[in-house]
């Protein structure tokens, strides 16, 4: 059986060569490894796993937006938010969760960018 032709390694800058299934030339093997192990991969949101953690949160919340809850609103919630960011240390378990109506999705992001450009939260 022949063998696959080589391909351009996917370390950045890099003009190796690969036939590896991970992508990396000799040089830059140890990448591979580092790549499956991120913990920014640990949950696809996308996939069937956020999917069902999605729905869980949403049963749990009661369909309810809980940043309007907490003044007193009874908004329907439309997506799930991280309490915490994943840039400011968060996670994505189930405690860091919450679901969340469309504008206080809006001014909690914006709220976070400017917190992440210097300004005033």
């Amino acid at each position: 059986m022949p063998s696959s032709p080589p391909r351009p390694c996917r370390s950045p800058m890099c003009s190796g060569k690969t036939t590896q299934a991970h992508g990396y030339c000799d040089k830059h093997v140890d990448q591979a490894d580092t790549w499956k192990k991120s913990p920014r991969r640990k949950q696809d949101r996308g996939g069937r796993p956020w999917r069902r953690t999605r729905q869980r949160i949403f049963q749990r919340d009661k369909g309810l937006c809980q940043p309007c809850i907490k003044q007193g609103f009874f908004t329907p919630a439309v997506e799930i938010d991280h309490i915490v960011n994943i840039a400011s240390g968060g996670t994505d378990s189930d405690d860091n969760l919450q679901a969340i109506c469309g504008p206080c999705h809006r001014a909690k992001t914006q709220s976070e960018a400017r917190r992440g450009r210097g300004g005033e939260a």
